[in-house]
């Protein structure tokens, strides 16, 4: 008698749990179901649309299925100027992307000082840079190299060239200041998300390290570095997702010259589209997708060499 009231007890409880859990189910799907709407209107959906884009050509007004359908795909293999595009937008990614992150690091890491006065003041001075207008940064960069700019009045005051240097007529300057342009903007960006991961570090992990006769530069990279992991992954995806996008500086500082040996993967799309070429929208859009695809791997790649969790 007792068993049979000890099992239907039981059994009531489990169904009561099983209730409870159902009603859990249905409450999480109501509150992940409009969000989740969003997401496939605003991202997935135009996905598909670029994708049936890129199987066609002409403009807006008079597009048409390409014959065979992945012409649009195979023609940028013999496009000389989109393989240009991709060349300028990895050198900068290669190049730009560890110096940005790598100083970004160490400014946090001189700001996150215990000690060091005036802290607030400096870690603004380092992060006013990305509040400005990618416009008025990059006409700012463009006047300071131009021929007769601030960076030329410099050099020749100093005696260190005879003449004016066309820094945006030369392909090998214009890259660089394209890099360096990037390298000033962002750095101050990424080094708040270093920063706000080194305050949650304890000091006391520090001066443990320090008791054990551990060096400044043993510490930064044995303890700093890998417990700032997650955050480096992070920045890194955030910086290569921009790059490969990187827009405003080939338009606003060399207009992709001189002779389009700067322009980048975005800029040659926006060319394609609304710029001085015969608009095809359905070729933009298959460049587009190939960027998306560039970003999606790289993305992934960076999550699995940084992601080392069992």
């Amino acid at each position: 008698m007792l068993l049979r009231l000890w099992l239907k007890e039981v059994f009531a409880l489990s169904k009561k749990n099983a209730s409870v859990l159902a009603k859990q189910h249905r409450a999480g799907w109501i509150y992940l179901a409009p969000a989740s709407l969003l997401i496939v209107v605003m991202s997935f959906w135009p996905m598909i649309q670029a994708f049936l884009m890129s199987l066609k050509t002409g403009s807006s007004a008079n597009m048409q299925w390409v014959e065979p359908i992945f012409y649009n795909y195979k023609r940028m293999f013999t496009d000389k100027l989109f393989i240009r595009s991709v060349g300028n937008t990895f050198l900068y990614l290669i190049i730009q992307v560890p110096i940005m992150l790598v100083v970004a690091m160490l400014l946090a890491q001189m700001l996150n000082n215990k000690d060091l006065k005036f802290k607030g003041l400096f870690r603004t001075c380092v992060f006013l840079p990305c509040a400005m207008s990618l416009v008025s940064y990059s006409l700012i960069f463009k006047s300071m190299f131009a021929t007769n700019g601030l960076i030329n009045s410099v050099l020749l005051n100093l005696g260190l060239i005879e003449q004016n240097i066309n820094f945006l007529g030369t392909t090998s300057t214009a890259r660089a200041i394209i890099i360096v342009a990037l390298v000033w903007r962002w750095t101050g960006y990424n080094m708040v998300f270093y920063l706000a991961g080194l305050q949650g570090i304890e000091y006391s992990v520090y001066e443990a390290a320090k008791i054990d006769g551990a060096n400044a530069w043993q510490t930064f990279w044995r303890i700093t570095v890998p417990l700032l992991k997650p955050t480096i992954v992070m920045t890194g995806i955030m910086s290569i997702n921009g790059t490969l996008q990187l827009f405003d500086e080939s338009v606003n500082l060399t207009s992709g010259g001189p002779a389009n040996s700067t322009i980048t993967m975005s800029h040659y799309i926006y060319q394609n589209s609304f710029g001085d070429f015969v608009a095809n929208f359905g070729y933009a859009s298959a460049l587009s997708f190939v960027v998306f695809i560039m970003v999606a791997v790289l993305s992934a790649i960076n999550l699995k060499v940084g992601d080392k969790r069992d």
